[in-house]
């Protein structure tokens, strides 16, 4: 009888588009994972784009893959594929698992190279790609994107989005039969209530009696800046006093600049800073559609802070509705406007929601987050060794 593999007997080759160049919702939950698989004994090689002064230091090995700058977004890098110099790195390591985290060119070609080896292959998923397209007037194609995505997920042994909510939603797109979860934690450390400033808040503008409704996460349309900002005209027309802080940075902020032009932008926050910025917001407004499982509502969450949320994948799993915060349908203007004047009027309201959603976020732990991943590894192999 084969001996059952343990951790140590793993050899991961992790594939991703963006492993540390940008800094995005899902890169420090793979880093994290990287942290974490190390530690278990396991061996992990990274391939991903990079750039000459990424955005924070890689977790790991990272190999760098030849990547071309996407024209309308810059920041971010298109591998070209699995070139013969990265293919030989490869079968230098010798991978048992291959971990895929986005169905790019890159993620395409790590599949072909894992069918063509008999290696068994785990995706993760962190974006609803399909949902993008209407931002950029392209919703006619999201039925061929969706086949897309079909086909690129189905050739894998399983795929790991990070919510209940993504679970179902892949299950009815049909996209694999064998749909696990793996979660996203949160670091207690930084997002607390403890971290809440006042003397910021004020340094910023906002008095300590203003209510301030924020917005945390990268400034692209897909976030729902268009919804966001209606939503503040809104408040306004109805006079209802508060203040708008935005803490992010992105290629729509000018724009957005101009939708909410009484907005406080604090710019892009990391670490201690982006604690103290989360804990110092009033209530969270989260119009997003496009997560799977929605980070900064965490966040918000752990740090007391009330969320106001679009119902959709991620937000749906996070946010209990009346409890620590209210969902909402994603285009109703007037349902968002009530739901955060409601907070805006009273405090205490918006107190009681905060405080639930932290002791909900106490759930979220790193190290049992990751090792869901680590067993499903674990469990395919078994499965093909069978």
């Amino acid at each position: 009888m084969a001996r059952a593999m343990k951790a140590s007997d793993l050899r991961i080759a992790l594939f991703s588009g963006n492993y540390n160049y940008t800094r995005d919702g899902a890169n420090p939950a793979l880093n994290k994972l990287v942290g974490y698989l190390l530690s278990q004994g396991c061996q992990v090689r990274v391939y991903s784009p990079t750039v000459p002064v990424p955005a924070f230091e890689p977790t790991g090995d990272l190999v760098s893959v030849p990547a071309f700058s996407i024209p309308t977004r810059k920041e971010y890098r298109v591998a070209r594929g699995l070139p013969a110099s990265v293919r030989r790195d490869l079968d230098g390591f010798a991978p048992n698992m291959i971990h895929v985290s986005a169905p790019d060119i890159l993620g395409h070609r790590a599949v072909s190279y894992a069918r063509d080896r008999g290696i068994p292959v785990v995706a993760s998923v962190h974006t609803r790609f399909e949902t993008y397209l209407k931002y950029y007037h392209l919703g006619f194609l999201e039925g061929g994107a969706l086949a897309l995505l079909r086909r690129f997920y189905r050739r894998c042994d399983a795929i790991m989005p990070p919510s209940q909510s993504m679970a179902d939603l892949l299950r009815d797109q049909r996209m694999n039969d064998d749909i696990g979860i793996w979660s996203r934690g949160i670091d207690t450390g930084i997002f607390t209530p403890a971290a809440r400033s006042t003397v910021w808040r004020r340094e910023l503008g906002i008095r300590d009696d203003e209510m301030a409704i924020g917005f945390l996460g990268r400034l692209v349309l897909e976030k729902g800046l268009d919804v966001f900002a209606a939503v503040v005209g809104e408040l306004t027309r109805r006079r209802v006093p508060h203040r708008v802080l935005v803490i992010g940075k992105g290629p729509a902020r000018d724009w957005f600049a101009e939708q909410v032009p009484d907005a406080v932008f604090a710019g892009f926050q990391a670490g201690a800073d982006l604690g103290r910025a989360v804990a110092s917001m009033d209530m969270l407004f989260n119009p997003s559609v496009t997560e799977t499982f929605g980070n900064v509502t965490l966040e918000a969450m752990a740090c007391a802070v009330p969320v106001v949320a679009a119902i959709a994948t991620g937000s749906s799993s996070l946010v209990e509705h009346g409890v620590t915060g209210r969902l909402v349908p994603p285009d109703d203007i007037a349902g968002f406007a009530d739901a955060l004047q409601a907070y805006c009027e009273d405090r205490d309201l918006a107190d009681e929601h905060g405080l639930a959603g932290e002791a909900r976020s106490r759930a979220y732990g790193w190290d049992a987050i990751n090792r869901n991943m680590l067993d499903k590894y674990l469990e395919v192999a078994a499965r093909r060794g069978a």
